[in-house]
């Protein structure tokens, strides 16, 4: 019951000005640093790993905008879930376009990493095109279904669960279907390799060059910046990757780290600071969570 009175207060914020909901997404954000102990301290770990030089208050600093980033990503979901397609692209200044466009009905993979305005670029896309992706089963099945219905709301989009492999993913791709992946959360080294980020040996999957090697798919960027207020969001595509795949996984998981690197550099707030990302780590090092 509380998961569905929590759904329906969302339903009822996306009536409201979009200033109006950037401003409650802000106070939520600011609370929920106070009161999240267990996530502020995975943030702080996280922080203190990537930005050393920082100082103890620049990087509480940075742990408190992104709190409010984070809250604001879930409170505007409100938007993407229920508002018209026009509202939301109005909301949505898009940069690089012409990136998009070069790899419509061919097998691409829209790298999409774990910044907070994901979602955004996401429901953006799917206005677009047709697309397959994959999903992780909430612990409630009516939050599950609910997430997979506002994700297809728009056009065609294949949602598989990660239980479901790669094939029906692969399957989709060849059929001309971009393939939107975020795969820079900690996934263990089963089929994956330790590679720096920020110079921490990090868990990294090597699934994006094997996946562009069955497929032939380029590798096309697209990364989602929230705008301060209620001046809505900025998704920008990146030029396809060159000489991607390498040939080799260890040294293509390099690049894509270095390339997730540069844009938390500029919106150090708006990358997913809250998740385990260096929860695995190689043989015989100390864990830092």
């Amino acid at each position: 019951m509380l998961v569905r009175f929590g759904v329906f207060i969302l339903w009822l914020i996306h009536f409201l000005p979009f200033r109006v909901i950037v401003a409650i997404g802000n106070g939520v954000g600011a609370l929920l640093y106070l009161v999240a102990a267990d996530r502020r301290r995975v943030g702080a770990i996280n922080v203190r790993l990537c930005f050393p030089d920082k100082s103890d208050q620049a990087r509480r600093q940075l742990l408190r905008d992104h709190f409010k980033m984070f809250a604001r990503s879930l409170i505007e979901r409100s938007v993407l879930w229920w508002a018209s397609a026009e509202r939301i692209s109005s909301l949505i200044r898009v940069e690089g376009v012409e990136h998009f466009d070069a790899i419509k009905g061919l097998p691409a993979i829209l790298l999409t990493p774990h910044f907070v305005g994901m979602d955004v670029g996401g429901q953006w896309i799917a206005q677009h095109t047709d697309t397959v992706c994959m999903y992780a089963n909430q612990k409630n099945i009516y939050l599950t279904e609910l997430l997979l219905k506002k994700r297809a709301r728009f056009r065609n989009q294949l949602l598989y669960s990660r239980q479901q492999g790669l094939r029906p993913i692969i399957k989709g791709m060849r059929a001309g279907m971009p393939f939107i992946y975020p795969p820079d959360q900690d996934q263990g080294v089963k089929d994956g390799v330790f590679v720096p980020f920020f110079g921490v040996p990090a868990a990294t999957m090597t699934s994006v060059s094997r996946i562009a090697q069955m497929t032939g798919a380029k590798v096309v960027p697209g990364i989602t910046r929230v705008l301060p207020g209620g001046e809505g969001y900025v998704l920008t595509f990146y030029p396809a990757w060159e000489n991607f795949p390498s040939g080799n996984d260890v040294a293509d998981a390099r690049r894509m780290n270095e390339f997730i690197e540069q844009r938390i550099l500029e919106i150090p707030e708006q990358y997913f600071w809250l998740h385990k990302r260096f929860k695995t780590r190689p043989e015989g090092e100390e864990r830092f969570y």
